[in-house]
C-alpha cells in the first residue's frame, strides 16, 4: 500500500504540491512570528480548488517545512522564529561566530531529514499500537511528564541555578495572565482589558530573542558588530561522526514524544538537548557550539512533527496547533480521521505518508545545495538588517490576533530581553515555563478534580509515580554535574591565572 501510494504521491501535480508546501513551509519557519500555525491558515481556502490529496500534501508540507526552515535565522542570525529553534540558538549561533556556521546547517538539515524519514518509517510501521499506548496517558501522567520537562530549568541556567529558577517563576506568573484555566476569572490583568486573553506567546518570543537581539547589535554598532562566517555547508567526517548519535537519541525522543497529545516539538526539542548534555562527558561545550546542540533539538522537533500524525490519522487528535488546523483541513473535505481512515480512505492516507517521504528529501534540496540563497542573510549590512528585523517582528507579533497590543507587548519583552541580556540571565527558562505552565496548571487541576483534591493520584497511577520518580533523578543529578563543571571551569581559570 505504501508503494501504491508512493505512485501517487509522484504524479506531477502532487509533486508540485509537495515542493510548493515545502517551499512555503521554509520561508514561514524563518520569519519571526510566522511559522507553520498562520501560514496552513492563511492557505486553508485552497482546499476549495484542490483536491483532497493535493490539498492536503500542501498543508502538511508547509508543517513539516516550516520546522525544517526555523534554524536557518536561529543559527545565522541568533533570532528564533519558531519556540523549537531556541535551543538550536545556544549551539548553532556560537558555531556560526566561529566560522562554522555552514557545518551547523548542514548538520541541523540532515538531522531534520534523518529524523524525519526514522519518523515516518515510525509512522507507517508502529501507528495503531503506538496511539494505542497514548491514550493510557492520564491528567496525572501529563503533570508529571511537565514536572519531568521543567527539570530541564536546571542545566539551560547557566552558571546561575539561582537566577533560571527566578527566570523560570517568571516565565509561569507570566503564563497565568488571562483567564483561569479553572476559575474562568480575570488573573493579573490590572485592569488592562486586552490582558484578559493573555499574552501571546508569539509576542514573547520575539520581544526577548527578535527585538532584543536588534537591541543589542545596536549597543554594539559603535565597535562594529561582524557578521559571522560561513564555511563549507558541507559537514566533514568527524562532523558527522560526532553529531550522529545525537541525531538518533534526538529522533527517538522526539518520536515517543509526538504521540501525546499536547506535547509540541518545542517540548521535545528541549528535552532533547538536555538529554544531550547529560549524556555528554563535557557538558560545558555546550552553548560555546556543540555539533550535538543543534544535531539533537533539530532531530528531535522535526520526528516530534513526524509522529504527531499518527494520532491525527489514527485517532483523529491532533497534539499541535497546526494539525488542528490540518484536522480541520481533512473535515472540509468530508474525510474523518480515526480508526476508520485506514480503511475507508486507504489510498489517501498512504498517498499523504509517501509525499512526506518525498517532501523530506525535497526540504534536503532546499536547504543543502541552495543554502547558500540563505546565507546571503548574513552578509546584508547590519544597517539594513536592523530595520529588516524589526520590521518582521512587528508583522509577526501582530498577524497572529491582528493586536497592536500584542506589538506593544514584544516591544516590552524585547526592551526587558536586551537589560536580561546585558546582566547574563537566562532567557530560556522563562520561556519553557511560559509555555508549560498552562499545560502544567491545566493537568494540575484535572487531576486534583479527579482524585477529590487528593494528592494520592500520583503515588497511585504506576505511570505518573514512575515520571515523578525519574524527575527527581535527574533534578539531583543535574546539579550535581553543573556543580562538577562548575568547579571543572573554576580550576581551569585558575590554572590560567597561574
Amino acid at each position: 500500500m505504501l508503494m501504491s501510494g508512493f505512485g501517487s504521491a509522484l504524479a506531477p501535480m502532487n509533486l508540485t504540491m509537495a515542493m510548493l508546501g515545502a517551499l512555503i513551509g521554509s520561508l514561514a519557519g524563518m520569519i519571526p512570528g510566522v511559522g507553520p500555525t498562520p501560514a496552513i491558515a492563511i492557505l486553508m481556502p485552497l482546499t476549495t480548488v484542490l483536491g483532497p490529496a493535493q490539498g492536503t500534501i500542501m498543508l502538511a508540507g508547509i508543517y513539516y517545512g516550516a520546522i525544517y526552515g526555523g534554524s536557518t535565522t536561529a543559527i545565522l542570525l541568533n533570532i528564533p522564529a519558531e519556540l523549537q529553534a531556541v535551543p538550536v540558538c545556544l549551539d548553532g549561533y556560537p558555531l556560526a561566530m566561529k566560522g562554522r556556521g555552514g557545518p551547523a546547517l548542514g548538520i541541523a538539515a540532515i538531522s531534520s531529514f534523518v529524523a524525519g524519514v526514522l519518523g515516518l518509517i515510525g509512522l507507517v510501521f508502529f501507528a495503531p499500537l503506538l496511539a494505542d499506548q497514548a491514550l493510557k496517558f492520564g491528567p496525572a501522567e501529563y503533570f508529571s511528564l511537565m514536572v519531568l520537562t521543567l527539570t530541564v530549568i536546571v542545566n539551560l541556567s547557566g552558571n546561575s541555578i539561582v537566577k533560571g529558577l527566578i527566570m523560570g517563576l517568571g516565565g509561569y506568573l507570566c503564563s497565568m495572565v488571562g483567564l483561569g484555566v479553572a476559575s474562568g476569572h480575570e488573573r493579573f490583568t490590572f485592569g488592562v482589558q486586552p490582558l484578559s486573553a493573555g499574552i501571546e506567546m508569539v509576542s514573547v518570543i520575539i520581544g526577548l530573542f527578535a527585538i532584543a537581539e536588534v537591541f543589542h547589535t545596536f549597543g554594539e554598532r559603535g565597535v562594529g558588530a561582524r557578521a559571522p562566517k560561513i564555511g563549507s555547508v558541507y559537514p566533514g567526517r568527524s562532523d558527522l561522526k560526532e553529531a550522529a548519535p545525537a541525531m538518533l537519541r534526538g529522533s527517538i525522543v522526539g518520536f515517543l514524544l509526538g504521540l501525546l497529545p499536547g506535547c509540541s516539538p518545542a517540548v521535545s526539542a528541549f528535552l532533547s538537548y538536555d538529554l544531550e548534555k547529560k549524556l555528554s562527558r563535557n557538558p560545558g561545550e555546550f552553548g560555546q557550539g556543540a555539533l550535538r546542540g543543534v544535531a539533537a533539538p533539530e532531530a528531535a522537533g522535526n520526528s516530534t512533527c513526524s509522529a504527531g500524525f499518527i494520532p491525527l490519522f489514527t485517532l483523529g487528535i491532533p497534539s499541535s496547533p497546526p494539525l488542528a488546523i490540518l484536522l480541520a483541513g481533512l473535515m472540509i473535505y468530508g474525510l474523518q480521521p480515526g480508526p476508520t481512515l485506514f480503511e475507508g480512505t486507504g489510498s489517501f492516507v498512504w498517498t499523504i505518508i509517501a509525499s512526506m517521504f518525498v517532501g523530506n528529501v525535497m526540504l534536503v534540496v532546499l536547504h543543502l545545495p541552495l543554502v547558500g540563497i540563505w546565507v546571503k542573510l548574513t552578509e546584508i549590512p547590519l544597517r539594513l538588517l536592523q530595520p529588516m528585523i524589526l520590521l518582521l517582528c512587528v508583522v509577526g507579533a501582530y498577524s497572529v490576533r491582528n493586536s497592536m497590543f500584542d506589538v506593544l507587548v514584544a516591544l516590552v519583552f524585547g526592551v526587558a530581553g536586551y537589560f536580561l541580556k546585558m546582566g547574563k540571565w537566562p532567557l530560556v527558562p522563562f520561556i519553557l515555563c511560559f509555555m508549560l505552565g498552562p499545560l502544567t496548571e491545566r493537568s494540575f487541576i484535572q487531576s486534583m478534580s479527579i482524585s477529590n483534591g487528593s494528592f494520592s493520584i500520583f503515588v497511585e497511577n504506576p505511570i505518573a509515580l514512575t515520571i515523578l520518580i525519574v524527575a527527581g533523578v535527574l533534578f539531583v543529578t543535574s546539579l550535581l554535574l553543573m556543580r562538577r563543571t562548575n568547579l571543572r571551569l573554576r580550576n581551569v581559570q585558575a590554572a590560567a591565572l597561574e
